[in-house]
Parts: structure tokens; C-alpha cells; sequence
């Protein structure tokens, strides 16, 4: 009541206002305002009613004036309130009629629900539930799929099909990515990435057997499967590395395959050795077959990686002709439709290759590169294992052809390096030739030895060969007529007017094997040998016979005739020269006069120098070793013969022979210190006593032979060196009957004459093997050596010529001629006809050593010229001897001379007379002035300082003084002073 009084009471606004502006701040803070304890906390602690009263009515104040202010305020909100309240109300009855709407639409919205909705919207529903299923279908199919691989994946690695077994697990792989949300498919995608590992080492392995034996479906699919993994360089790598290592087991295995064989037991110890120790010990009787199966091997390794090259150029060939070539992308069979489709799919989306365009051709190009590399590298391996092979065992006891076969056999396959890389086998030629020096000079030891045996056993007696012998014949000898030698490297045969001849790996890639074949061609010739040679055959030997023997059935003429032909003798009919000549020569050839004399040690000589040869063809490092050895075989064959038949140092074995003038000593004993060189026949040339000195110094030991002349030297020379051979016991030299052995020393010359003519023959090959800067040596030896053969004809002859003829009797009837006589005679001496009737005699046992054995004109002018010579010189001496002479005298000598030469004529076909001019001449002598006499002993030196002397003492009286003589005496001593 009391605020209502207060309301009602009129106030003043400002008043009014001053009253609501004294309110505190406070109440008007927020709604929650609690002003009862706002009011109650205000409180003071003491208490005073007057204050609470006045403080009490203050806010009564303040309430009434707020409440007044209100309700001013609603008063003047009045018609606006009132307005609102009805729009209010309005709204009211339009959300009462919207309530009626919805409730009507709800209710025929039930009804559409009913109608309509539940089944339409539910076939969409399950038509889309429909859709996801079907999908999860196709995914679940290709998970089965999936899961199945591992089968079909052991399956194409057991067919090895490793390209469709690689991409399978790629596709397999990219396929399980696409569903990897699915569990199952997580371990699945582990297990395919262990099926890639075990077929990345299955096809290691595939790529291995490659190395050994190529087969190219076999590579194509290993080359294709790389190439999906995308490691066709790795691969190329691993290649490299399988070849080195297929060398290696392959020599080991075939190598300790014989050392166990030849062991006979099961030890293992070889299994555990190193190769190297291991090739030690191959036995001498296995080791030729093991070469060859070690060569077989190494070829097949060498044949693949020739294969490969060949593969991988043409494989870029074609891809540079096909660049689609390559895309070779198929899925399996088995699989259904679509799971290929969403397998391809799947690998579409990441590419269909693993390598760009760039990328293939760097790979290519790194694989050619390598390739190439990889040649060098591999020869040079299979060099290694086969020079430990070589060295492994020693050679210097193996017999020719073994030892000819090894090496043919490394020849051959240093031609297949040369043809495989471009190699010129360095390591194989040293290794070779370290053998071959070491069995060469063992085995020409032996053979220099066999050699000396061989001479002291042989009787020199003919070699019966058919008269078109030829060393060609002879099997040592076949590699020479071969088109061409397995050591011949294709860069020395020559281009022009030859098919162009294909190279090993051309001839054999497509199998076979070129080490097979070269054993084949040595049976083959092995086999021929005996149907070619000229000797050895059992046929022609007896054909040959039978040509010997033949000469019984020739007419006694003819016989006549064709010993005239070997001796130059001319017989006693009335039939002009030339017609005697063409029958000479008819009949020389009825009678097989044209077969070679040789004996079976000139044979044996020959057929060393073919061996020698055919070592120096296979293996050309060697070739100035062997023909230095070459060169001993003649020189040693030269030095026998000269030993045996052309040395004058027989004083036991010959029969006294007087040699006129004094120089060859004038007894019946010819003194062992009378040489060839004081004769002044010149029977030994300067040349030839060279080369018997360097022989002897070079080649002969004298200590061995027992004879001391020199130093010896030391052990080591004399072990190259051979004793001085010894002629046989049943070789006699020094019967009449046979004249002096003549026949033997007919076919030891002639013999060393052939040997020397197929020297010649032979010398354009031999120049061919020899080292440029050795060729001197050649020639030197052709010049010095070879060429003096026919120069032995006069020492050895010379002996036959020195007994045949009985000079010493001549002498004895030359002095008992009385030469002082005063008249001209018109008959000449008997001497002269006992002269003449010797040489008659001579030529007769001539004739009869002709049917034993073919005496060539050479050696019938030698003989002849000897036997007249000595004649000459046996008449001077004759002359020299007489003590009184008159001119009378002097012309008788001259009539004896002209008679002898007249009738010698007849005998000899020898033109001019030897020595005619050295008899006619000292006869004339006699008729010389003092000066002329003076001037004719300085010129004159070849007579004797006796042969002189008598000239000026016979001369004395007649037409020379005592103080005459004296002053030519004197220019005799002169001359014969630097002598002594």
C-alpha cells in the first residue's frame, strides 16, 4: 500500500530522474541479481534502526519511482502491444490450420508409402545389391585364379617355359596389388615373391647348361624370361661368370676322369687336388686321348659362347628391322576370360615393359660390348688350363708321332683361338715350345745317335727304289702336298684364285668336332703309307728286283753299250760316235738307269728330315732349332762319308801306291801325313775343308771317339755333340776285285749327292719356316754345306784311282828305257802298251762294278780324270828319272806320249785329256835357252824341285853350261827354300 501511495504521488521528472540515477550500477547487472543479499550483506556490523529506517525508505523511494517509470513506459507501449497481441493471434489460427495440412499430407503420404514406394524403390535396391555382388564375384574368381598359380607356376618351370612362368607370377603379382584389401591376398603376394626368387634360380641354372651345350629354343626362352624381369645385363654377367666356371669343371672333370681310370682305384684324394697337381698325373699312355677329350670339351664351351654371339646378332637385327618385335606378352591358357582380362588390365595400367626404348638399347649395346670382352676372357682361360696341362707332364720321351699328334692337336687349337678372338696364343705357343725345345733336343739326340749306328752298320749297299721316287712319296712327307697345314693361320692363306674356305665354327656349328676329325686324318694317312711308299711295300720291292734283275735278259751289245755309257769307254767297232750315243742312251734307259742311289740310311736321313719338317710346320717358334738340327743330320751323313771313304789316312787298310813326283810319297806305303792338299791335285777345295773342320769342331767328339785333337770342352758341349761314326767290318775297301770297294763308295757319294739334291729341293719350304733374321743361317748353309756334297767325289774316288792302276810297274819300265839314243825312232815303248793295257783292264773291272750298281757319268769323268792324272804325272816322273837324254830321245817320249794319247782316246770320252799339257810341256822343257829355262822354273812351281833338277842336269852339256846349271840350280833351291 505504502509503494502504492508512493507511486500515486505526483513527483517532479526531474526529481523522478534524479531518484532512478542514485540507483547503484549494480542492479541493473544481470537478471540473477539477488538483491535481498545484496542488500542484507550490505549491513553494517552495528546497527542503527534511525539509519536502516531512513536507508529503508530511500530504496522505497528508488522502487516507486522505477515502478512509476514502468508503468509510464507500458502506457506509452500500450496500442503497440496491442497491435502485436493480434497479430499474435493470428499466427496462432494459421498454425492451427498448418497442423491440419500435415496431418493430412502425412496421411496420404502412408498411403503413397503403401502403393508405391516399398515395391519400386526395393527392385532399384536390389538391383544395385545385385551389381556389388556380381563384382565381388569377378574378384573372388580371380582370387581362386590367383590362388591356383603356385600349381601352374611348378608346372611351366618343370616344362621350362620360364618367360610364361615370369610373367604369369608379374601379372600375378600386379594383380594381388589391385586386391590387396582383401586378407588372403596379402600372404598370396609373399608367396609370389618367393615363387620369382626360386624361378630366378631355376633359370640361373637353365642359363648355365647354355655354356656347354647351346640350344637355341633353350636360350631364346632364358634371354626372354631375363628380359621380362628386366635384367638382361645381370644376366649377361652371370653368363660370363657360368662360362668361366664351365671351363674349369669341364677340364677338371675330364682330367680326373682318366687320372682315376689309370689309377685303377676309388680314391677320392684326386677329387680334393688342384687342377694343376692333378694334370701331373695323367699317365704317357692316356695322355693323347685326354688332350683330345680335353680339346673336345673346351671346344663345345667355346662353340656356345660362338653360338650366343651369334644369337644375340641376329636377335639385333631383327629387332632394329621389327621394333614390336620383342613385345611377346600372352597369357596363359588355362585361365579364364576374365581373370585375363583383369590380369591384363592390371598390367596394362603399369606398362607392358620394364625398359624404355633407351633404355633396350643401352642393354643392347652393354651385351654386345661384354660379349666381346668376354672372348679374350675366355680363350684366356681355356689357354691357362691348357698349358697346365702341357706342363704338367714331361714330353722328352714320347715317341715321334705321339708327340706330332700333340702338337697338331694344340695347333688346331690355336687356330680355333685365332678364328674365336683374333689370338695369337701366346701362352699356348710358349708352353709349346717349352716342350718342344725340351723334346726336340732329347729326341734329335737320339736320333743323331741311331744315326751313328745306322752308319757304322751300314754296308752301302743300293736301296732298291723305283726310278720315279720321290721324297714326296714318302708319308713324312704328306703334310707338304696338303692344300693346307692345321698350323696355317687363315691370315696367312692366300685370297686370291681360292673359294672362300669357311672357319671352323662355320664347318662345325652344326656338330661334329674339328679335334675328332684330325684324329680321323692321322689313321687315315697312317693307313696309306704302306700303298704309297717306295720302298717298304713287298710289291714294288719285288718290282724292283725284278728291274734289277732284268739286265739277263738284255743282249750282250747292249750290256756292252751301257757300261760304255757309265765309263765313258768307247768300244772298239766300227759304229760312228753319234750312233753309238743314241744307242747309248736308248739302252740307259732299258736299263732302269735312271733310279736314285741311296742307301737305307739315306733313306732313314730323308725320313727325319720329314718329321723335322712337319715339327717345324706345326710350330713355327721352333723352326730355327729344328732346321739347325736339319743342317746336323747332313752334316753328320757329309762327315761319315768322308770319314769312311775320302780320308787319306789309311796306312794299314791301303796298299802301297807310287805317286809320282814324290809329293804323295814315292814308296808303295802311302804315309798317313800325305794329305789331299800336297798332291796339287786339288782334291779337297778350300770350301769343303771349311766345312769338314767347322763339322768336326761343331759336332764331332773326338774324346768320345778316342781320338785327342783339341780341347774338349766342357760336359755339357760334349753332350751335344756325337763321336765319330766308324765304318763296318764288313765293309772292305781294299780288294782288287771289287776295285777298291768301289761300288760302296759309288753308292755312299751318289747317296750323299741325292740327299743333298732334296736339300735343294726342300730349301724354298724351309726358307718359308725360317725367321727373317735366322735366314743367313740358310744360306750358309746351302752354300758352305750342301753344295760341297758333289765336291766329295774327288777324295773318295781318288784312292780307287791311286790302286787300280800299277804306276809303280810303269816306272820300273820307263827306267829300263834307254833315252841318250841318236836316232828317230817310229815305235814307241812297251810300257806304253803296258800302260794302255791297264787302263783296257781298268775299264773292264769298271764294266763289272756297273752291274752291280749304276755308276753316274759325274763319277766315271772323276775316276777317268783321277787315273789319267796320275798317268800324267806317273809319265813326268818316269821322265824326271832318266839320267842321259838326247834330243833323239826327247822326241822318242814325245811319240810314247802321242801313242798313249791316242789310244786313251778310244778308251775315254773325257775331253780335254787332264793334265795333257803338264806332260807335253815338261817334254818340251828340254828344248829351252838358259833364260828360258830360268823364266820357266819360276812359273812352272806344279812339277817338283826333283822333276826340275833333272830337267837342268839332263839339259847339261847339250845346250846348258856348268855356270848355267849352277845359277838354275840355285833358283830351284830358291823357290823350294820358303817350302821348307
Amino acid at each position: 500500500e505504502e509503494l502504492r501511495e508512493l507511486r500515486e504521488q505526483p513527483i517532479d521528472p526531474q526529481a523522478e530522474q534524479e531518484i532512478i540515477d542514485s540507483i547503484e550500477e549494480v542492479y541493473f547487472s544481470s537478471d540473477s541479481f539477488d538483491m535481498v543479499q545484496y542488500e542484507l550483506e550490505q549491513l553494517p556490523p552495528d546497527l542503527n534502526l534511525q539509519e536502516l529506517e531512513e536507508y529503508r525508505d530511500k530504496l522505497k523511494r528508488q522502487q516507486a519511482a522505477v515502478s512509476k517509470k514502468v508503468a509510464d513506459l507500458i502506457l506509452e507501449k500500450q496500442p503497440s502491444y496491442v497491435k502485436e497481441l493480434e497479430r499474435v493471434m493470428s499466427l496462432q489460427t494459421n498454425l492451427q490450420l498448418a497442423a491440419v495440412i500435415c496431418t493430412n499430407a502425412r496421411r496420404q503420404l502412408s498411403s503413397a508409402k503403401e502403393g508405391f514406394t516399398e515395391a519400386s524403390l526395393g527392385l532399384l535396391a536390389n538391383q544395385r545389391r545385385r551389381q556389388l555382388l556380381s563384382g565381388l564375384l569377378k574378384s573372388l574368381r580371380t582370387i581362386k585364379t590367383l590362388q591356383r598359380t603356385d600349381v601352374r607356376l611348378s608346372e611351366m618351370l618343370e616344362e621350362e617355359d620360364y618367360p610364361g612362368a615370369i610373367q604369369l607370377c608379374l601379372e600375378c603379382q600386379k594383380a594381388a596389388s589391385t586386391f590387396k584389401h582383401y586378407s588372403c591376398i596379402s600372404e598370396l603376394n609373399s608367396k609370389l615373391q618367393d615363387t620369382l626368387e626360386q624361378i630366378e634360380e631355376q633359370l640361373d641354372v637353365a642359363l648355365s647348361k647354355t655354356c656347354k651345350h647351346f640350344d637355341v629354343s633353350h636360350y631364346t626362352k632364358v634371354q626372354l624370361a631375363y628380359t621380362l624381369l628386366g635384367k638382361t645385363q645381370t644376366a649377361m654377367d652371370q653368363l660370363h661368370m657360368h662360362f668361366t666356371q664351365a671351363i674349369h669343371n669341364t677340364v677338371f672333370q675330364v682330367v680326373l676322369g682318366y687320372v682315376e681310370l689309370c689309377a685303377g682305384n676309388a680314391d677320392t684324394k684326386f677329387q680334393k687336388m688342384q687342377y694343376k697337381d692333378l694334370c701331373t698325373h695323367i699317365t704317357p699312355d692316356s695322355y693323347i686321348p685326354c688332350l683330345t677329350d680335353l680339346c673336345k670339351a673346351l671346344w663345345e664351351v667355346m662353340l656356345s659362347y660362338y653360338r650366343t654371339m651369334q644369337w644375340h646378332e641376329e636377335h639385333d637385327k631383327e629387332e632394329a628391322a621389327d621394333p614390336d618385335a620383342g613385345n611377346f606378352l600372352t597369357l596363359p591358357v588355362f585361365m579364364p576370360c576374365e581373370a585375363k582380362a583383369i590380369l591384363q588390365g592390371a598390367f596394362d595400367k603399369d606398362g607392358t615393359s620394364n625398359e624404355s626404348p633407351g633404355d633396350s638399347t643401352v642393354g643392347r649395346s652393354y651385351v654386345k660390348k661384354k660379349l666381346e670382352h668376354g672372348l679374350s676372357r675366355i680363350w684366356q682361360d681355356v689357354q691357362l688350363k691348357v698349358k697346365a696341362y702341357l706342363l704338367g707332364t714331361d714330353m722328352s720321351n714320347f715317341k715321334y708321332d705321339d708327340f706330332i699328334v700333340v702338337l697338331d692337336v694344340i695347333s688346331r687349337l690355336m687356330q680355333v683361338g685365332e678364328e674365336f678372338c683374333g689370338s695369337k696364343s701366346e701362352v699356348l705357343q710358349e708352353s709349346i715350345k717349352r716342350q718342344s725345345v725340351n723334346y726336340f733336343k732329347n729326341y734329335h739326340r737320339t736320333r743323331l745317335e741311331e744315326l751313328r749306328m745306322f752308319l757304322e752298320n751300314e754296308t752301302w749297299e743300293l736301296c732298291p727304289v723305283k726310278s720315279n721316287f720321290s721324297i714326296a712319296q714318302l708319308h713324312e712327307f704328306k703334310f707338304m702336298g696338303q692344300c693346307r697345314s692345321p698350323s696355317v693361320s687363315p691370315s696367312r692363306q692366300p685370297a686370291f684364285n681360292e673359294p672362300v674356305e669357311l672357319s671352323l665354327f662355320e664347318q662345325y656349328i652344326q656338330g661334329g668336332n674339328p679335334f675328332e676329325m684330325q684324329i680321323d686324318n692321322k689313321e687315315e694317312e697312317t693307313e696309306d703309307v704302306l700303298a704309297s711308299n717306295g720302298y717298304e711295300s713287298d710289291e714294288l720291292e719285288k718290282s724292283v728286283y725284278q728291274d734289277y734283275d732284268s739286265d739277263s735278259d738284255v743282249a750282250e751289245e747292249l750290256k756292252q753299250d751301257f757300261v760304255d755309257e757309265q765309263t765313258g769307254d768307247v768300244p772298239a767297232k766300227s759304229v760312228s760316235r753319234e750312233t753309238l750315243r743314241s744307242r747309248k742312251r736308248s739302252d740307259y734307259n732299258l736299263n732302269k738307269a735312271n733310279a736314285p742311289i741311296l742307301t737305307n740310311t739315306t733313306l732313314n736321313v730323308i725320313r727325319l728330315v720329314g718329321k723335322y719338317m712337319q715339327m717345324m710346320n706345326i710350330l713355327k717358334p721352333i723352326a730355327f732349332d729344328v732346321i739347325h738340327c736339319v743342317s746336323q743330320l747332313f752334316d753328320y751323313y757329309l762327315y761319315a762319308v768322308y770319314t769312311f771313304f775320302g780320308r787319306n789316312d789309311m796306312p794299314a787298310t791301303c796298299p802301297s801306291t807310287p805317286i809320282p813326283g814324290g809329293q804323295l810319297g814315292g814308296s808303295r806305303q802311302v804315309p798317313p801325313g800325305c794329305g789331299y792338299e800336297s798332291s796339287g791335285l786339288g782334291l779337297i777345295s778350300s770350301r769343303l775343308r771349311t766345312t769338314l773342320n767347322r763339322i768336326q769342331e761343331s759336332l764331332i767328339d773326338m774324346e768320345a771317339g778316342g781320338e785327342s785333337v783339341g780341347p774338349h770342352g766342357t760336359p755339357e758341349e760334349r753332350k751335344e755333340k756325337v763321336p765319330s761314326p766308324h765304318l763296318s767290318q764288313l765293309v772292305v775297301l781294299t780288294a782288287s776285285g771289287t776295285l777298291y770297294g768301289l761300288a760302296e763308295r759309288v753308292v755312299a757319294t751318289e747317296s750323299l749327292v741325292f740327299l743333298a739334291e732334296q736339300f735343294e729341293l726342300l730349301q724354298p719350304h724351309l726358307d718359308t719356316m725360317m725367321p727373317p733374321a735366322k735366314k743367313p743361317f740358310l744360306q750358309q748353309f746351302y752354300s758352305q754345306t750342301v753344295s760341297t756334297a758333289s765336291e766329295l767325289r774327288k777324295p773318295t774316288y781318288w784312292i780307287v784311282a791311286a790302286k787300280a792302276i800299277d804306276y809303280e810297274q810303269m816306272l820300273l819300265l820307263m827306267a829300263g828305257v834307254k833315252w841318250d839314243i841318236k836316232e828317230i825312232m817310229s815305235q814307241h815303248n812297251v810300257y806304253v802298251d803296258v800302260l794302255l793295257k791297264e787302263f783296257e783292264q781298268f775299264n773292264k773291272r769298271l764294266g763289272d762294278v756297273s752291274r752291280q750298281v749304276r755308276i753316274p757319268l759325274p763319277v766315271s769323268n772323276v775316276l777317268w780324270e783321277h787315273c789319267i792324272r796320275l798317268a800324267n804325272r806317273t809319265l813326268v816322273e818316269g821322265y824326271a828319272n832318266v839320267k842321259k837324254c838326247s834330243n833323239e830321245g826327247r822326241a822318242l817320249m814325245q811319240l810314247d806320249f802321242q801313242q798313249f794319247l791316242m789310244k786313251l782316246e778310244k778308251l775315254t770320252d773325257l775331253r780335254p785329256i787332264p793334265d795333257k799339257e803338264f806332260v807335253e810341256t815338261y817334254i818340251k822343257a828340254y828344248y829351252l835357252t838358259e833364260n828360258d829355262m830360268e823364266q820357266f822354273i819360276k812359273n812352272h812351281r806344279e812339277y817338283s824341285m826333283k822333276q826340275l833338277a833333272n830337267l837342268v842336269n839332263v839339259c847339261l852339256g847339250s845346250h846348258i853350261n856348268k855356270k848355267a846349271r849352277q845359277k838354275l840350280l840355285a833358283a830351284i833351291d830358291d823357290i823350294d827354300r820358303p817350302k821348307r
